[in-house]
């Protein structure tokens, strides 16, 4: 009997990887310049949640590239997912679950306007895939 096969999609060929490693480690540095918590969470030995902030990271994948997301504090996050655990009804979300989305779209919104002043190309990216990540495109043509 033979393994199952599954149909991964490619990764991006290595000299993409590469620039949007320099692209990523060029947003963190704009980040932190502005003076945001920022760090590569795909390098992060803590995971993604380790720490409050910018989590910048590489989607590896062909169509991927550099994504920038914002962690809220494990005391907010913690108390979101135990509601979301709890079940949820979303035509009318609990005032803490609102609270977490509304800090999201906040900070979404500042991401992209301080990395787009940086000289930085920003687009939104699926939502079903990159929640409420910002797609960092490359630097302004």
């Amino acid at each position: 009997m033979g393994h199952p096969r599954f149909d991964l999609p490619p990764l991006a060929p290595p000299e993409v990887l590469a620039a949007w490693d320099d692209l990523a480690d060029r947003v963190c540095h704009e980040l932190t310049r502005a003076g945001l918590p920022a760090r590569r969470g795909d390098r992060d030995e803590g995971g993604p949640l380790s720490a409050p902030g910018a989590d910048v990271h590489v989607d590896r994948l062909a169509d991927g590239g550099v994504h920038v997301d914002w962690a809220t504090g494990d005391e907010l996050r913690t108390a979101a997912l135990e509601l979301f655990a709890g079940g949820v009804d979303f035509a009318d979300p609990p005032p803490l679950l609102r609270h977490h989305r509304t800090v999201h779209a906040h900070l979404r919104a500042a991401l992209s306007g301080i990395l787009a002043s940086a000289g930085f190309e920003v687009a939104e990216p699926d939502p079903h895939t990159h929640g409420t990540a910002v797609h960092v495109k490359g630097p302004c043509p």
